[in-house]
């Protein structure tokens, strides 16, 4: 059995890696990669009563994250449905490309620790759009903001998705996470804005002759601010509640959730429907990307049967026979990010590593945080 699970398990996270090349979308692979395993684990696992726990206990875990990621990106949506981020971009000035260059990337890098990275990501090369004409400098600035999103995600616990399985999972906590990754994500975005910083010297910001934001969609500056403010709020509360009543932080996330669709809904209970209907959360639940809900739940539960047959833990063994440190298994996860999806690679090294072994905390979770979450610029 271990050894049609472990095929499996190759072909499906090959397909995924190989996603563009096959044009087959990476959710339908994480999905018949999950439904074969859980198929040949339940015919050929012995206890079904065993296998049926197992079963629920993977789905709780994986629906966490899920519910978490869900709340998080709709509330995103809504906020920059409001143009709440031009509150971000109406205050960025500068004539200068080098700094603008260091500007968006720290907006990017500190807008991403509260955000999340592929979020942080999308936004802020949309803001580009509006304040760079030339598509040279564009791509300058996509390659910048990529590395500012992923070195910010990786200090804080709702910052990237591996992070946040992280802390879901209890192996890190948000201070610990913060006080030991803050330094070496700076460095890792200062290094690069350092380097085209001397490759762009002297450039100057030529904008687009027109700035429009939303199309014919228009919101005031109140609201605005009010959604920018209650958005952002809301994501950074979110560690205090988990801290304060001990729930996971899905429930901080869908409590705020509910609380900024209420705020909407009062916000723009006198406007025709035609005009709100667009800013609405119901509207925003339509835009997320449920494809990527979809992968990660395909992922998590391909990865949860390799850990209830022991297969990662077998696995974890070999790796510290032949390679030995530890440090140095977290590095060579941190390069193949930069390859595969980080997201199977951390769900898999949380079930190869025990948490009585490695407590909470660990300098092992702490640094595959930041491998992980950086190795993928």
């Amino acid at each position: 059995m271990s050894a049609a699970l472990v095929v499996i398990f190759v072909i499906a996270y090959a397909s995924i890696a190989l996603e563009h090349p096959l044009r087959v979308n990476k959710s339908a692979s994480a999905l018949i990669g999950a439904g074969l395993l859980w198929t040949i684990y339940a015919l050929m696992g012995g206890d079904h009563h065993v296998i049926s726990e197992n079963l629920t206990e993977s789905v709780a875990a994986t629906a966490q994250i899920v519910f978490f990621l869900m709340g998080a990106m709709t509330i995103v949506e809504v906020v920059d449905a409001h143009n709440g981020f031009r509150v971000i971009t109406s205050r960025i000035k500068t004539t200068k490309i080098t700094s603008l260059l260091w500007l968006v990337g720290f907006v990017a890098f500190f807008l991403s620790a509260i955000l999340d990275n592929l979020t942080t990501t999308i936004v802020m090369i949309s803001l580009m759009k509006k304040l760079l004409d030339r598509h040279e400098d564009r791509l300058f600035f996509a390659g910048i903001i990529v590395i500012a999103a992923n070195a910010g995600g990786a200090w804080t616990p709702i910052g990237d998705v591996t992070t946040t399985m992280l802390w879901i999972g209890g192996q890190i906590t948000t201070l610990a996470i913060m006080k030991g990754v803050f330094l070496p994500s700076l460095a890792c975005l200062i290094v690069p804005l350092s380097f085209l910083t001397f490759i762009l010297r002297g450039k100057e910001v030529i904008g687009p002759k027109e700035i429009v934001y939303r199309g014919d969609i228009q919101t005031t500056s109140f609201e605005q601010n009010l959604m920018f403010a209650m958005g952002i709020g809301t994501l950074i509360a979110v560690p205090i509640f988990k801290a304060v009543t001990h729930l996971p932080p899905f429930m901080g996330i869908l409590f705020g959730l509910g609380i900024l669709w209420l705020v909407g809904e009062m916000l723009h209970r006198n406007k025709e429907d035609d005009f709100k209907e667009h800013l609405t959360l119901v509207s925003a639940l339509k835009r997320i990307d449920m494809s990527c809900i979809v992968f990660f739940i395909g992922i998590l539960l391909a990865v949860a049967t390799l850990e209830h047959t022991h297969i990662l833990a077998a696995l974890a063994k070999w790796l510290d026979t032949v390679v030995g440190r530890q440090d140095v298994i977290v590095t060579l996860i941190g390069l193949a990010s930069a390859v595969v999806d980080n997201v199977p690679l951390v769900a898999a090294s949380m079930g190869m590593y025990d948490m009585a072994t490695y407590p909470t905390d660990s300098f092992l979770w702490e640094f595959m945080a930041y491998c992980a979450g950086t190795g993928g610029s």
